[in-house]
């Protein structure tokens, strides 16, 4: 079995290119963002994959999907478009407004149970955005 670590400046590369690809000022469409990310994701993986971090892996997966509601929060701009794409996703109406219309930051607002019901793990994945964690389990198992 092995004992590989990652170097924490591997961690601080990976976790700064992630910020550039999930950049709320990018401009690009989400399916191309989620696709450079993904290509990103998957690379980095493969590569960084011999590593016995599972529990890391994990944890990424997490801040990285929640960087990308944040960038679709961003993106979608006025409240107006962010309660019609919310109610759009399966959000009931009172809890969706009550999302559109909050004073919180993208990056405060990207945690609310509605963007997470809306954009939900399995929403993301049939989006296009690739796991971390899937990735280091099928190098493992």
């Amino acid at each position: 079995m092995n004992h590989y670590k990652w170097h924490p400046k591997t961690l601080l590369r990976f976790k700064q290119r992630i910020r550039q690809l999930t950049n709320r000022n990018w401009g690009v469409s989400m399916r191309y963002q989620l696709f450079k990310t993904s290509q990103y994701i998957a690379g980095w993986i493969n590569y960084f994959g011999i590593a016995n971090c599972y529990q890391e892996c994990y944890e990424l997966d997490h801040w990285i999907r929640r960087r990308v509601r944040m960038a679709y929060w961003r993106q979608w701009r006025k409240p107006r478009t962010k309660v019609r794409n919310l109610i759009r996703l399966g959000v009931r109406v009172q809890a969706a407004v009550a999302c559109g219309i909050t004073s919180k930051g993208p990056w405060r607002s990207s945690k609310t149970p509605g963007i997470n019901q809306a954009l939900s793990d399995e929403y993301l994945k049939k989006a296009g955005l690739v796991s971390l964690r899937d990735g280091w389990i099928k190098l493992h198992y």
